[in-house]
């Protein structure tokens, strides 16, 4: 899975000109799901981004998290983050979860951001949306739960599904 995470003063979420998620201070996460990604991907981003500490503390310095400062997460599906454009000048998509996998876990990455204390707000799957939100700061940060991988001989991540590699922490 792979995450653009944005602290933001507000952000809001419309499909058709009509909001349908919004939320104040918190987090923006632009979430792709690629073919191999399982349950322990999003347990891993899930919790990654709970208590990824980007928000001030009394110093000014980024040292608290999102649960430490009672926001909130808008989470915006989106597959064109596993777009390759490597060749030619049309993104491939090919990287990218089939819609019907990618739903399940898109909403499994919801339902356990939740869990994990934070409220979550979201768009609509496979809708044409319309996000606007505030970078507060800009903190705009890129996650990737293949990073989280065990790195293999020669020091490159382990291929395979995250479900088959043993699960770092946050």
């Amino acid at each position: 899975m792979i995450a653009v995470v944005q602290r933001a003063s507000r952000a809001e979420v419309r499909v058709d000109g009509a909001p349908v998620g919004a939320i104040d201070a918190g987090l923006v996460i632009l979430l792709g799901v690629a073919r191999e990604d399982g349950p322990v991907d999003l347990e891993w981003l899930a919790s990654k981004c709970a208590h990824l500490r980007i928000f001030p503390d009394r110093q000014g310095r980024m040292n608290r998290s999102v649960l430490e400062t009672g926001g909130a997460a808008l989470v915006v599906s989106q597959f064109t983050l596993l777009g390759d454009t490597r060749r030619g000048r049309r993104p491939g998509f090919e990287a990218a979860a089939p819609p019907g996998e990618a739903e399940r876990l898109y909403e499994e990455f919801c339902a356990r951001l939740a869990a994990l204390g934070v409220p979550v707000r979201s768009g609509r799957f496979r809708a044409h949306m319309e996000v606007e939100l505030v970078n507060d700061g800009p903190v705009t940060l890129l996650l990737d739960s293949r990073e989280a991988r065990p790195a293999a001989p020669g020091g490159h991540p382990a291929s395979g599904p995250a479900g088959e590699a043993e699960e770092a922490g946050p």
